[in-house]
């Protein structure tokens, strides 16, 4: 068989030759075959000469996409492929492992190609960043974008990690077009931002950021936007970024299309309206869902009492230690003092810490860190809550009671993504139970109660003491930890849940390994308006009561008596008012209304005023006006010293011993005087009597050496002035050539009239007088301010009399002295010599 194979294929050209119609039609066929390659090649040569330039080819490439924009059907897209995108675009999803669309990003894409504003909303871990990446590049992309042009897209995210994450998923899908990227989030060097961020496309950004720029850097201007996307809008149209928000906005034209998408998205009329949004497309990927959480997630929580939760946290994490672990807190502090202690416990597995106190270059290593590893614990703050894409999360324990069930939803997303399953973990006080789980079941979220098995608690309350007493700074950040929590609960909105007064606060401080609770000043504030709310709701109780009371009397009584009644019924209640406005008057002023620790945390919850407290303080302020002027005045340190003296306090003393064998007291400081006295050694404190006396004592003597040195500074005057006459005269009678008795009767006559005039010496019994009336005063003022009695005064009064007529008799005594002139003896002599042969 095998070699009669040939044989027949030979045979069969020969029976065709035997036609020549046959032979023919195949030179045709084979001729017509030659031809049309001949035409296709000389097709291809004319195409090469007259090629297309590359940019015109684009355009047309484009497009035939944009007119494939209108025939998007989402159902049956089932690639990225059946989406009229880019091929630089699918090149970047295929490479980064993106194959087939999810739900949100198949229902979203057909809209943000068109260019409508898109409201999207889905379950955590569902892929809403490419559901706006895709449309960012794809929109660029159309426009042929380039540096040059500046920036053209925007994506703002309310937190640096949320943001750091977008742009390594756009790095990785937009690698292969030609636009460039910014990040632009705090933390960083503000000038070598402010030098990149003009020539930027697309930027990636915290609103905080992004406005401090668009008012610091004079480059930067967003006229061209084509499109502005909000991650997580929920969180960023909240009151914390409202001012922030509404001044971004502000800067950027109208004429845009904005993306917002939120796993818990907003219809605020009010919010869409500050976006200035052009009828929006709502897609709600799961609305008709019968839950909002992911199906692959197990939910559950425990009820715990406050001083319980540390031990629960570490025996927790002692029987999961080969699990990726997420535990949520409230605040900052906490977060710091609770990592602290974690490693110095040891539990045996990695122990990570992210809060908003670190900074930026920490926390992304962090971050980092987490992603890799495959067993360690993360202890966060809601930075964490938001986007945040963990790879093989197992748990999520949330060791404080959320804000709401939309916080709720978002922290639990970290586990359970992209249909993996997860477990979460929901720690709640008793106080909390009710309120919460009636929110939880609103937003349908489903959760069951578990019970603890309290005889594997592991109890760390004694490790915790013995570290805060080696460590005096450990100490101070459980302090710290303490106040956080308390003010976190006091500031929340929701009363129902969070009750401050409902803790029990001696305990918890307990569990932290604190000996004593430290002083919270708030919580008066917290009680005061707690009564304020009971006595309210019981006296619009008494209010309807009596008022359904007088309505019936009235039917009875008939309507005569109605306009009576209803005079009492107002005189009655103007009383009731009063009373409760009295009442409120005392409560206020006895409260203490100082704000705790300076330090707070990254994102600060606005309140309003509820109660009206800022209004009664008003009202207290000018009522007691008046009252203020009528205050006594402060007290004196005579007067605290006498209440110490009556209460018999003993001061603690220190002693120590010298060289040579003798006490010395350090503690208190010994009070030495001018006057020694050895007595007062032995005293500690101050003894009235003999400061007193000391006092007078000083008085006298400061008041002899005040008159000497007065006294003696006269004579030094007239001293000078004498010597000063005496040496001009000289000068005088050596310049003329006078007799002698004309130049002293010169000299005489010159300084009688000059120096030795009795008028021009000041009289000393006046001055003496004024300066006796200054000491007089002075003199009355000790008196009055040390406090002394009637008595003591008339003996001081009678010491000062007798020390006036000393001083009175002194001065008479040296007027009667002799006159001193000035002049040496010899020349006395001859001065009266003269005066007497004169007088002859």
């Amino acid at each position: 068989m095998e070699k009669g194979n040939p044989v027949s294929l030979r045979k069969k050209p020969e029976v065709m030759n035997n036609s020549d119609g046959g032979n023919y039609v195949r030179n045709f066929e084979k001729w017509k075959k030659k031809y049309n390659r001949k035409k296709v090649q000389v097709k291809r040569e004319r195409a090469q000469h007259k090629k297309k330039p590359e940019w015109q080819v684009e355009r047309e490439y484009i497009a035939r996409l944009v007119s494939r924009y209108g025939d998007i059907n989402s159902k049956e897209a089932l690639k990225f492929s059946d989406f009229p995108i880019s091929k630089k675009t699918l090149l970047g999803l295929q490479g980064a492992q993106y194959r087939q669309p999810t739900e949100i990003q198949r229902q979203t894409l057909g809209f943000a190609l068109l260019g409508k504003d898109v409201l999207g909303a889905a379950k955590t871990g569902s892929g809403k960043t490419l559901a706006f990446l895709i449309p960012v590049l794809e929109c660029l992309y159309r426009q042929q974008w380039t540096s040059v042009d500046g920036l053209g897209a925007l994506i703002i995210s309310p937190t640096r990690e949320l943001a750091y994450q977008t742009f390594e998923v756009l790095r990785k899908v937009g690698k292969n077009h030609e636009f460039s990227a910014g990040l632009v989030i705090g933390g960083k060097d503000l000038k070598v931002e402010s030098e990149q961020i003009q020539h930027t496309n697309i930027i990636i950004c915290t609103p905080g950021r992004l406005l401090q720029h668009m008012d610091q850097t004079a480059s930067f201007h967003a006229a061209n936007l084509h499109m502005l996307v909000l991650d997580e809008a929920d969180r960023i149209l909240d009151m914390g970024f409202a001012e922030t928000l509404n001044a971004i906005v502000e800067n950027l034209p109208k004429t845009r299309q904005t993306l917002l998408f939120s796993a818990t998205q907003t219809k605020s009329v009010k919010d869409l309206a500050r976006l200035s949004l052009k009828e929006p497309e709502y897609v709600w990927a799961h609305e008709k869902a019968k839950f909002s959480t992911p199906a692959t997630l197990e939910q559950s929580y425990v009820v715990c009492e406050l001083h319980q939760k540390v031990n629960m946290l570490y025996s927790f994490i002692r029987n999961h230690l080969k699990k990726k672990i997420i535990v949520f807190f409230a605040c900052c502090k906490e977060v710091q003092y609770l990592f602290r202690v974690l490693c110095r416990l040891r539990p045996g597995t990695p122990v990570l810490a992210l809060h908003g106190k670190q900074q930026q270059m920490k926390r992304v290593e962090v971050y980092n860190d987490f992603l890799r590893k495959n067993t360690a614990v993360l202890l966060a703050t809601d930075i964490a809550a938001r986007g945040l894409d963990f790879p093989a999360v197992n748990w999520v324990l949330q060791f404080d009671c959320p804000e709401d069930a939309d916080t709720y939803i978002h922290r639990v997303g970290r586990t359970a993504r992209y249909k993996e399953g997860g477990e979460a973990l929901l720690l709640l006080l008793p106080s909390e139970e009710k309120g919460m789980l009636r929110q939880l079941l609103d937003k349908k979220v489903p959760i069951q109660k578990i019970q603890v098995n309290t005889e594997k608690l592991q109890n760390v309350q004694q490790k915790l003491e013995g570290f805060l007493a080696q460590e005096k700074e450990q100490k101070e950040r459980a302090q710290r930890c303490f106040i956080s929590y308390l003010r976190s609960i006091y500031l929340m909105k929701n009363k129902e849940v969070f009750d401050v007064c409902q803790l029990q606060i001696e305990e918890y401080a307990h569990s932290l390994g604190l000996a004593v609770a430290p002083r919270v000043r708030f919580l008066n504030k917290a009680l005061l308006q707690k009564a304020e709310r009971t006595e309210q709701t019981v006296e619009e109780e008494e209010s309807d009561e009596e008022e359904e009371l007088k309505s019936f009397k009235v039917q009875l009584k008939g309507p005569e008596n109605e306009s009576s009644d209803s005079e009492s019924v107002s005189d009655d209640e103007a009383g009731g008012d009063e009373e409760q406005v009295t009442r409120s008057k005392g409560q206020l002023q006895g409260a203490d209304y100082e704000d705790d620790l300076g330090d707070a945390d990254l994102f600060t919850v606005k309140r309003k005023d509820v109660f009206n407290l800022a209004g009664t303080q008003e009202s207290l302020e000018e009522a007691g006006g008046e009252s203020s002027k009528k205050k006594p005045s402060k007290e004196t340190k005579y007067k605290e010293a006498k209440k110490v003296l009556k209460k018999n306090f003993q001061v603690n003393k220190k002693v120590i011993f010298n060289e040579d064998d003798k006490a010395v007291q350090l503690w208190p400081p010994v009070q030495r005087a001018v006057t020694e006295d050895d007595e007062e050694d032995e005293i500690s404190g101050i003894n009235v009597e003999k400061a007193r006396e000391r006092l007078k004592r000083e008085d006298q003597e400061f008041d002899k050496l005040e008159y000497s040195r007065k006294v003696k500074a006269k004579h030094r005057e007239r001293k000078m002035k004498a010597k000063a006459a005496s040496r001009e005269a000289k000068k005088k009678r050596q310049d003329s050539g006078e007799d002698e008795e004309d130049e002293v009767m010169a000299y005489l006559a010159r300084e009688s009239e000059e120096e030795f005039d009795p008028s021009t010496l000041p009289d000393p019994d006046k001055l003496h007088s004024e300066e006796e009336e200054v000491e007089e005063e002075g003199f009355t003022k000790r008196q009055r301010s040390s406090g002394s009695s009637d008595e003591e005064e008339e003996q001081n009064v009678a010491t000062f009399k007798t020390k006036k007529r000393r001083l009175q008799k002194g001065e008479e005594e040296e007027q009667h002295a002799a006159l001193d002139t000035g002049l040496s003896l010899a020349e006395d002599e001859e001065l009266v010599l003269h005066l007497l042969r004169g007088s002859r």
